[in-house]
């Protein structure tokens, strides 16, 4: 597989998955990049995702859905036969509160994939991933045969 053919494919994937699930489409996530066993994602700030209407503070929940989201993707890219995944577990620090007014991004890093477990690193951040606003790791169940990392799209 070429390198275009590669990055058209895990582009496709992406397109799909983010039109698949109803939650990213009802919170309007986007896509902001997404290569072989990463993403990032950008979820607008919504006055109906506010959290605290005293401080206008995103809700916590927002986040852990872009910071799940983000890391099933960074999954399903690494996947040489993308199918079937599932979180199994995550867990999300919150450092500080995101910025009222401001879009949130998430990154997520597949960085070990086994034929039935992957393993996930996040961050959200708003415009500087250095000053994150929460930390994640993550794992998720591959079902079916769909493991072992894509190498040959990886990108070094």
């Amino acid at each position: 597989m070429t390198a275009t053919e590669s990055d058209s494919s895990v582009m496709d994937l992406a397109r799909f998955y983010l039109g698949d699930i109803p939650h990213i489409r009802e919170l309007g996530m986007e896509l902001v990049e997404v290569g072989c066993g990463d993403a990032i994602m950008r979820l607008p700030y919504r006055s109906d995702l506010v959290g605290d209407p005293d401080t206008g503070v995103l809700h916590g929940g927002a986040v852990s859905v872009l910071i799940d989201s983000v890391c099933g993707l960074a999954v399903l890219s690494a996947m040489r036969n993308p199918g079937p995944i599932a979180t199994l577990d995550l867990r999300i620090d919150y450092l500080k509160p995101a910025r009222v007014g401001e879009p949130l991004h998430a990154q997520a890093d597949c960085f070990r994939l086994t034929h039935q477990i992957a393993f996930v690193r996040s961050t959200a951040f708003h415009q500087n991933p250095a000053e994150p606003v929460a930390a994640a790791q993550a794992t998720f169940v591959i079902k079916g045969e769909g493991g072992g990392l894509a190498a040959d799209r990886r990108r070094s």
